[in-house]
């Protein structure tokens, strides 16, 4: 029959154990301090499980993975959240339980070389969700966190997908200047569900750009994350003309929004007038005579 570990057993076997592992550290130099905190874990939990009394059980709080059973299967606490080390075995012996909709994965295939790999609780799910507050969440378990950080809001799962809604543009184009004959460009980057389409437009014409001058072109592609458009506008070899305000103007079914940015055009003989200066926020420091420090 086997028979429990004393307390002194179980230090020493688990101190030969990392003497061993030492030595293996040096080829792999995370190993030793990849174990250390699981057999510091075990001693400090001891021989084993105390008689379950769930009334001096403590009421963990926050817990934003949402709450797992302890080692001893008796008292609740704090299960680990998505990117925490766990315990690959399913287990709450070591590092700790995954919460809800997570699972412990080992994954090895970005490691450089000499490292080992850490098992961390990794979503079931990438599937973008609605929530009933009329957010988007890229996946189930970013919902979670925020239903239980936030308990009196009562989140619920509207339907999966994302919330339909009007574009949001998360990065605009900006304004900038350049020298006639160099080339500029603007950059719209939009996320919405139902995908959006992006167009450019002038102040002072009528036409969307790049209409049938040929020194502008405008590039749409998807992303770079899901439900995202980005659109650029490009003009070669930009003229006096080509000076004014550009809008990137986004919309799908729901609704639409507007970004906007200027374009200031010097030529070569404003440049090299003595007399002339460009604007400070166009200026380097050393344009403007001044140490980096001074400059800003």
């Amino acid at each position: 029959e086997a028979k429990p570990l004393s307390s002194s057993c179980l230090v020493l076997s688990l101190l030969s154990l990392h003497g061993a592992l030492l030595q293996l550290g040096q080829a792999f130099p995370s190993t030793s301090e990849y174990l250390q905190r699981g057999w510091q874990r075990l001693l400090e939990e001891g021989e084993g499980c105390a008689e379950c009394r769930p009334e001096e059980c403590p009421m963990p709080r926050g817990c934003l993975a949402g709450m797992v059973r302890d080692a001893c299967d008796c008292c609740w606490e704090c299960a680990n959240l998505e990117g925490q080390i766990c315990d690959l075995d399913n287990t709450n012996h070591f590092y700790g339980k995954c919460g809800d909709h997570l699972e412990c994965r080992l994954d090895a295939g970005d490691l450089r070389h000499g490292e080992v790999p850490e098992p961390q609780c990794t979503c079931l799910s990438h599937l973008a969700l609605c929530g009933s507050d009329g957010k988007t969440y890229a996946q189930i378990c970013r919902f979670l966190e925020v239903a239980h950080a936030y308990p009196d809001a009562n989140l619920t799962v509207a339907h999966e997908g994302p919330c339909e809604s009007e574009p949001q543009i998360t990065s605009p184009p900006y304004d900038t200047w350049n020298i006639t004959g160099q080339d500029v460009i603007f950059g719209c980057e939009v996320f919405a569900y139902p995908m959006a389409s992006i167009e450019w437009r002038k102040d002072g014409m009528d036409m969307l750009l790049p209409g049938d001058d040929p020194h502008i072109s405008v590039q749409f592609r998807g992303g770079p994350q899901k439900y995202e458009v980005t659109g650029w506008l490009q003009i070669q070899g930009v003229r006096v003309t080509d000076e004014g305000t550009y809008r990137c103007f986004a919309r799908n079914s729901v609704g639409e929004v507007v970004a906007v940015a200027s374009l200031t055009v010097f030529t070569p003989d404003q440049v090299n007038l003595t007399s002339f200066s460009l604007p400070k926020a166009y200026m380097t420091p050393e344009d403007y005579g001044e140490s980096e420090e001074d400059y800003y």
